[in-house]
């Protein structure tokens, strides 16, 4: 589903993505909050269309762009015991140091804070983890 939101002028490119991680509390007067903060915290989404319509923003650098986005899903691994595909989570990131790991992107999703709630949307398979942890990598929403 497509949504109507204003970005920065400089992240508005076709095939920009971007994680919203919610209003701020600069903005809580201005007249275009309910545009800017209609998106899910937490969530990634990515620019499908640009609009001509351009306003002034003292946040954002002098202006901001209209823009069409759609909501994307975010890989991440979770324990296999919470890996149940259509259930609601609450994300926590892997306690693991390891930054050369393979899936460590995937333990440690960018954008994506402890405690937010998230839904899996589908079970992508298993992850080989080199501490012998039994996560699984899904894809949430």
């Amino acid at each position: 589903m497509v949504l109507i939101t204003l970005i920065g002028e400089t992240q508005a490119r076709i095939g920009n993505m971007f994680h919203f991680v919610g209003p701020l509390t600069e903005c809580k007067e201005c007249r275009l909050r309910g545009v800017c903060f209609n998106l899910e915290p937490g969530s990634l989404y990515e620019v499908v269309g640009l609009r001509d319509t351009v306003h002034e923003c003292p946040i954002h650098e002098g202006s901001v762009r209209v823009v069409e986005v759609e909501r994307k899903h975010i890989n991440a691994a979770v324990p296999r015991k919470m890996a149940i595909d259509g259930s609601t989570i609450t994300f926590e990131n892997r306690k693991c140091e390891n930054l050369g790991c393979e899936n460590y992107e995937y333990c440690h999703p960018p954008c994506v804070k402890d405690g937010i709630k998230l839904r899996i949307t589908s079970i992508v398979g298993d992850l080989e983890c080199p501490d012998g942890e039994e996560v699984v990598l899904v894809r949430l929403r």
